[in-house]
């Protein structure tokens, strides 16, 4: 007997599937095909940076605009380069440490994989 997936709206595990691949679920009648079960299983975030590449921790990127730095008088300059950053789940995805800034989170839309 093979186990089918839970269905995706309503969690129901009295899900089947019908000879042309859909599964289905005869609680909330919601239909899928299975690739999309195996997609939806897959939970780990990936991010990109401005220009789509998949960014890695230990990447070196490139700032693309300038940055305001909040509670200080500070920008971070267009080109700025940024070595060895680690990505972190959250609204500013990258940690890093910019020389002469210190510490600092950034957005990954601001930035360009080197």
């Amino acid at each position: 007997m093979s186990t089918l997936p839970p269905c995706l709206e309503c969690q129901s595990d009295f899900t089947y599937e019908d000879g042309s691949g859909l599964l289905i679920c005869p609680e909330c009648g919601h239909e899928w095909s299975d690739q999309a079960a195996n997609e939806t299983e897959s939970d780990e975030r990936v991010h990109r940076d401005s220009a789509g590449n998949i960014l890695q921790d230990g990447d070196s990127v490139t700032v693309i605009k300038d940055l305001k730095l909040k509670g200080s008088s500070g920008v971070i300059k267009i080109g700025t380069k940024v070595k060895n950053i680690r990505l972190v789940d959250g609204d500013h995805d990258i940690d890093c440490k910019i020389d002469s800034f210190g510490a600092m989170s950034l957005k990954s839309e601001f930035v360009k994989k080197i």
